[in-house]
């Protein structure tokens, strides 16, 4: 294993967090993804800066792995994403792009996804400045109420052909609602809803299933599929009782300071915690600041080894208190490290904890981490 990083050797010693990014864990979950798909084509997902991982270190990673399609949400992490993986792979924007940013598409071999009649407008117009038919994804809203042309909207597309006359579609797609829900029968409506949509268009190829809708079956994987936080190592539901994604990354931040807290002693912005008998804290240096949400507060904590150490009163911007009286006395030294996610305690477990989900988690990671990519 080697460690990429384009910081000083001693930049991490000076951080108050050491963020730890396993890039052979992701190309790892890209090839067991893609493994379960068979012949379909198997895209990657890396919009938000890679779901808050560095796009620069992981779509090359990817790419490596055998990855020839990306996809991101906005024109511009398109334009980022260029600098970082070879012209032969295709980038998607999913958000299609606003009225100001047409040429860039062009200009960027960026391939946008039609959401309305005036995204496909705009995009057959600028076909007729360019000169020459311009490739694009045509989404259709089979239920989720979200992206999409309306069935009615794409039907009548589909009887009008001159609506995209210089509009090369290659690709239909949709968004599963209930994914991460197997039993949930709305995914059994949109999978027909695609099926009808596809046979008003006979011939294109066809997505449905990001990473959860993998885990559905044959029956939704089309023509390509599109996992994002599966690459990350978060379950694609609850229902598997055991993960089969490799975990990603370790965060692990230090102890700037270790006291004792008296009995009736309370810890934290309002002492909303109280203890009732003494007990040893740390002041570990990580907030909300950091993505460390303060809904963490009671269900949280860090991990020292093995050993649970649960947060005391409330996440503040830059710090964070945890209980360390079950950790012997010889063991301690200030400086060291805690995790609040590695071993024991993964992505998924601190979302819960919080009461949100994992991909909340990752793209809410702080930028005042030191990162380290571990590659082979």
């Amino acid at each position: 294993m080697n460690v990429l990083t384009s910081a000083p050797a001693w930049a991490a010693t000076r951080a108050g967090a050491v963020l730890t990014v396993n890039l052979d864990a992701i190309a790892s979950n890209y090839r067991t993804l893609r493994k379960m798909c068979g012949d379909t084509a198997c895209a990657a997902v890396v919009k938000a800066d890679a779901y808050g991982l560095g796009a620069a270190q992981v779509a090359p990673a990817l790419e490596r792995a055998g990855a020839q399609e990306f996809f991101v949400a906005h024109v511009d992490e398109g334009i980022e994403l260029r600098r970082y993986i070879t012209p032969l792979c295709r980038i998607t924007v999913l958000h299609g792009p606003r009225p100001a940013a047409t040429r860039d598409c062009v200009r960027h071999s960026l391939r946008p996804v039609l959401n309305s009649p005036e995204q496909i407008e705009a995009w057959r117009q600028e076909a007729v400045h360019q000169g020459h038919p311009l490739d694009a994804v045509i989404q259709i809203d089979t239920g989720m109420s979200r992206f999409g042309l309306s069935p009615a909207q794409f039907r009548s597309l589909a009887e009008e052909p001159s609506l995209l006359a210089g509009i090369d579609v290659s690709l239909l797609m949709s968004h599963l609602a209930c994914a991460d829900a197997p039993r949930n029968e709305a995914n059994i409506m949109q999978r027909q809803r695609m099926r009808d949509a596809s046979a008003l268009m006979p011939g294109l190829s066809v997505s449905l299933a990001a990473s959860s809708g993998i885990f559905l079956g044959s029956d939704y994987h089309f023509s390509l599929v599109r996992p994002g936080a599966a690459l990350y190592g978060i379950a694609p539901n609850a229902e598997l009782a055991v993960n089969p994604l490799l975990p990603v990354l370790r965060l692990s931040a230090r102890v700037l300071q270790i006291r004792t807290i008296g009995a009736g002693e309370g810890a934290g912005y309002g002492l909303t915690d109280r203890a009732q008998v003494p007990r040893r804290a740390a002041v570990v240096a990580i907030g909300y600041a950091d993505g460390l949400t303060r809904h963490a507060a009671g269900e949280g904590c860090a991990w020292f080894g093995s050993t649970r150490l649960p947060i005391l009163g409330r996440v503040s911007m830059d710090s964070v208190i945890v209980d360390i009286s079950d950790v012997p006395e010889q063991a301690l030294t200030q400086d060291m490290l805690v995790d609040l996610i590695g071993p024991h305690y993964g992505v998924d477990d601190a979302a819960q904890a919080a009461g949100t989900i994992g991909y909340e988690v990752l793209t809410s990671l702080g930028r005042r981490f030191h990162r380290d990519y571990i590659a082979s």
